[in-house]
């Protein structure tokens, strides 16, 4: 009985959220994405960096720094997700080269998510997913989030983490 029941939690759990870091992809040409400006940090979003930094803090990890220019990248990607009502990592290598560029980073990592209405319930998500783990416990220096709603008023999240 308990089978038939976190089946499908975990089939709805796997399309809801995913993670994407440079490692999992070969290496191809990416064109630099347009920097946009990001709206000012919405409460979803400091409560969501805060929850990281306190889980990685009471890992004995150091808490991550948050840098305008990854906020900037990452609400480029969520806008786009928005538009194309879809959760995924299109471009992502777009998204590392501006980041290269513009921040010095060395390596780049994101994790996506859609549909969570609370802070609380999107990094259970994450940190409860292997991937999503590995990036939010993962080797980086900084990091920023970008949480956007659709129409219907459903949230779109793209955290993006690099180190310098």
């Amino acid at each position: 009985m308990k089978t038939k029941f976190y089946l499908p939690v975990m089939v709805l759990f796997a399309m809801l959220s995913f993670s994407c870091s440079t490692e999992e992809f070969p290496e191809n040409e990416a064109n630099n994405i347009t920097l946009q400006n990001a709206p000012a940090a919405k409460s979803i979003e400091i409560e969501i960096l805060e929850l990281i930094n306190a889980h990685r803090i009471e890992l004995g990890l150091n808490p991550l720094n948050n840098l305008n220019i990854i906020k900037s990248v990452a609400y480029s990607h969520t806008d786009y997700m928005v538009s194309v009502n879809q959760v995924n990592h299109d471009n992502f290598f777009q998204r590392k080269s501006s980041l290269e560029q513009h921040a010095s980073a060395t390596k780049v990592s994101e994790n996506v998510a859609y549909a969570f209405s609370s802070a609380q319930s999107v990094v259970n998500a994450w940190i409860n997913s292997e991937g999503h783990r590995a990036n939010i416990e993962g080797d980086f220096t900084d990091f920023d989030i970008s949480a956007e709603q659709n129409e219907e008023g459903k949230w779109y999240y793209t955290n993006i983490f690099i180190k310098r």
